[in-house]
């Protein structure tokens, strides 16, 4: 049985046992399967061995896009550009895998637009499959 993501005030989020490498892999799957690009790839600890020489655990950053989605709300709002990608994090914290989804409805809630329900509700749940299946069994 697969176990839905919890929630934070701007993220939804899944701990697995599953490897680092494997819920990257199952992440990346998964958001292909939903419909998502992976525009931006940031590996924030060689990042940070690089510019600080400071050792942190694997914590990768995804920016994904959801073409039709993100159509959708930079017409209602082409403010909303600046709240684009969507970022997906997998990283490694005590032990535990963690894989991370910045949460559409609390992020396009900031802006005032009533178009953008729609797009936060049907984004918020493909995430959440995402990380569901990136976490599960």
């Amino acid at each position: 049985m697969t176990q839905q993501p919890s929630k934070t005030s701007v993220a939804l989020v899944a701990e697995t046992t599953r490897t680092f490498d494997d819920a990257v892999a199952r992440t990346r799957e998964a958001l292909a399967a939903e419909g998502f690009g992976v525009l931006t790839e940031i590996d924030f600890a060689a990042t940070m061995k690089k510019k600080l020489d400071k050792d942190v655990p694997p914590y990768l950053i995804l920016g994904a896009c959801h073409p039709p989605s993100a159509f959708k709300a930079f017409s209602a709002a082409p403010e909303v550009g600046v709240l684009l990608p969507c970022n997906v994090t997998v990283s490694v914290e005590k032990g535990k895998t963690v894989v991370r989804a910045m949460d559409p409805l609390s992020v396009l809630g900031l802006i005032a637009a009533s178009e953008l329900a729609e797009v936060g509700t049907d984004v918020s749940g493909r995430l959440a499959r995402v990380l569901a299946h990136a976490a599960g069994g």
